[in-house]
């Protein structure tokens, strides 16, 4: 790789990095060509984006790209050969790496950041798997608000017919 070529994948990267809230470095190194296959495709099918590069080139991203984010906490995971796996959705990668792991050992969660918080080792996948996504935040609380409002028009509607009921009697008793 040149120094051309170097300076460009950092500067890509980096501007990834820049755009994006979440992502995780996996380790995949004991894979065979066609596990990598299947893993890359299994990641395309869920909106994952997988890129391999090398440590040294990651660093260097993150660095010229923290700005206020906490990068810094992530460097200790960069040893060995790592996968950066960049998503739209917080758990995606978390669940794709379990599912993967159902038939083989790797890849391993080096470290995830999410949303300016960093997980760090591969102890964190069960809880980062379980992550909520904001979609599913939102419509708990949409649905937790629409519950009092529906008790309401519930009372209100039975309410209505016990008035209309309590009226008709007393015409009726009156007449």
């Amino acid at each position: 790789m040149t120094r051309a070529e170097k300076t460009a994948t950092i500067e890509a990267l980096k501007e990834k990095l820049s755009g994006v809230e979440y992502f995780y470095l996996a380790d995949s190194s004991t894979l065979t060509v066609e596990q990598i296959n299947k893993f890359r495709g299994m990641c395309f099918e869920k909106g994952v984006e997988m890129k391999v590069v090398k440590n040294t080139l990651i660093k260097k991203a993150l660095e010229a790209a923290s700005g206020e984010k906490n990068y810094e906490e992530l460097h200790q995971a960069l040893k060995g050969h790592t996968a950066i796996l960049f998503t739209e959705t917080a758990n995606a990668p978390a669940k794709l790496i379990k599912e993967f792991r159902k038939d083989s050992e790797k890849p391993t969660l080096k470290a995830a950041y999410i949303e300016s918080d960093v997980y760090i080792g591969d102890d964190q996948l069960e809880a980062l798997a379980n992550l909520k996504s904001k979609e599913d935040l939102l419509a708990e609380v949409i649905t937790l608000l629409q519950s009092p409002a529906k008790n309401v028009i519930g009372s209100l509607k039975s309410g209505g017919q016990t008035i209309a009921g309590l009226l008709k009697a007393l015409e009726e008793r009156a007449a």
